[in-house]
């Protein structure tokens, strides 16, 4: 097996998508690969091979699907950057998948690497369903497509297992023909700007990393809120829910971010050690700390919802979760006794993901005859959607009678930097150049798991709550002071 070390460079190689006619590679593997290619950073002799069991394509007749494609993805095509990446695109039917499919995908890679005059260096990206997964490595491995003349890579999406046995098992399969070194999880909040830049928000400015500690901070709070529904996927998420879905993984990966130590360096051994150690401090959870709940119907904006149960493919006594709310702690220095609230559900007010940082407030205060309240400093870390930052504070109002009111200094991204790139661009990029460093590493996904087990194996009680509305009122008590951070409603 070869390993691989990030030199900076895209080199010349095949990308292989397992899956390209499928819902992952329509909406964002090919947008990501265009503006990849518009913006030069594809060596000439790059060449992606899109492989698929059916589909009643050749090369030309994919490569007009994918313009299609990228049309309904809203993506600007410059004519002159479309023609090129058109050019790169290459398509193989699978078949049955058997061994002499494989073979035969074997046979056509090695005639691309030849006609373009590739060295061999190979990116496998598996964007198949889970279930798939033993099969088509079986079947690449077989026909000798885990062994290349240049560098061999693996993508994994996510779910990765959808318990610790599963994820083990996963772990192994993937060792069984990659070492860690040639394996990508994507968890493509990682990928985002605004998630990687924290680390540059914290770790580059002394004035922050200063008060991210126990000493100034009272609570942090995490929430990914999502205001549509399952969206037709009723029997996938009926199998997974909410803590499968997005907490084990997408809260998770902004926990460690948010919490992890400064790393000797900003390289991906250093970074993904200090995120394991993050989640080899956090104990075991207490069920009391833990607020399942599934939207019912509900009401907002003159727009009427149907409740989970009635949304279609989902059984009438259905107890997944569409909303999670948990209150947790990380046992080490930095963070003894500061709690970590962590929160998602579907049908709720608006869509946003963002880090409340709430810090402690004055131990004294002189304010008190002039009865005024003192509102204790927040640090709100949007990531998406208007992405940027809000630091609110304390002001004293113009004249009298004596008054404090919240402001707030705020910085947002597009207003400095203009549209931020999709998070596959990013990823995507990396794997070429061989960096890891925004990437789940095995034991990572493990140490996750190990945490949520035990709720899958004793899921909490599910309350019922109002479509369009924060969740059901029992996870307002997990709260030691204060209240949720409730982003607006967007309009």
């Amino acid at each position: 097996m070869t390993s691989t070390k990030h030199n900076g460079l895209v080199d010349d190689h095949l990308f292989v998508i397992i899956g390209g006619t499928g819902d992952l590679t329509r909406r964002k593997l090919l947008p990501a690969l265009y503006h990849l290619s518009e913006q030069g950073h594809l060596a000439d002799r790059c060449r992606l091979l899109a492989v698929a069991r059916t589909g009643d394509f050749d090369d030309d007749r994919y490569r007009l699907w994918a313009r299609e494609a990228l049309a309904a993805a809203d993506v600007r095509i410059d004519e002159a950057a479309s023609a090129s990446c058109c050019d790169r695109l290459h398509f193989h039917r699978l078949g049955q998948g058997n061994s002499a499919d494989y073979q035969a995908l074997a046979a056509r890679i090695a005639a691309i690497e030849t006609e373009h005059h590739l060295p061999g260096n190979r990116l496998l990206n598996l964007a198949i369903p889970p279930g798939a997964f033993p099969s088509t490595i079986a079947g690449l491995a077989q026909a000798g497509l885990t062994e290349s003349p240049g560098w061999t890579r693996i993508v994994v999406e996510k779910p990765f297992g959808s318990d610790l046995a599963s994820a083990r098992r996963l772990n192994r399969l993937i060792h069984q023909h990659f070492d860690e070194s040639q394996t990508y999880r994507i968890d493509h909040y990682l990928g985002k700007d605004t998630v990687q830049n924290l680390l540059s928000f914290r770790f580059s400015n002394a004035i922050f990393e200063s008060l991210w500690n126990r000493d100034r901070v009272e609570s942090i709070q995490i929430t990914m809120a999502e205001d549509i529904g399952i969206e037709g996927r009723g029997p996938f998420y009926d199998r997974v829910g909410a803590l499968r879905d997005i907490v084990q993984n997408h809260l998770v990966q902004l926990l460690c971010v948010t919490a992890m130590e400064l790393p000797p360096a900003l390289e991906a051994a250093f970074v993904r050690d200090e995120k394991a150690k993050v989640l080899r401090s956090i104990p075991p959870l207490d069920p009391e700390n833990i607020v399942f709940g599934q939207y019912a119907g509900g009401s907002a904006n003159g727009e009427t919802f149907s409740a989970y149960l009635e949304e279609d493919g989902i059984p009438p006594d259905s107890l997944t979760e569409t909303f999670v709310a948990i209150r947790l702690h990380i046992d080490n220095w930095r963070w003894q006794g500061v709690p970590f609230y962590l929160r998602t559900g579907k049908r709720l007010p608006t869509r946003a993901t963002y880090i409340v940082v709430n810090f402690r407030c004055p131990v004294l205060t002189c304010f008190e005859p002039f009865t005024c309240d003192i509102q204790c400093n927040r640090m709100v870390i949007t990531l998406q959607p208007d992405e940027g930052f809000d630091l609110h504070f304390n002001v004293k109002a113009p004249r009298q009678p004596f008054r404090l009111e919240r402001e707030r200094l705020r910085f947002r991204y597009k207003d400095a930097f203009g549209d931020l790139p999709d998070a596959y661009e990013t990823l995507l990029l990396d794997i070429m150049r061989g960096e890891q460093t925004f990437f789940v590493r095995a034991d990572e996904v493990e140490l996750a798991w190990r945490i949520f087990d035990p709720l899958l194996a004793d899921p909490p009680h599910v309350h019922a709550y109002p479509a369009a509305t924060w969740g059901p009122d029992a996870a307002n008590s997990l709260l030691a002071q204060g209240a949720w951070y409730d982003q607006p409603r967007r309009t």
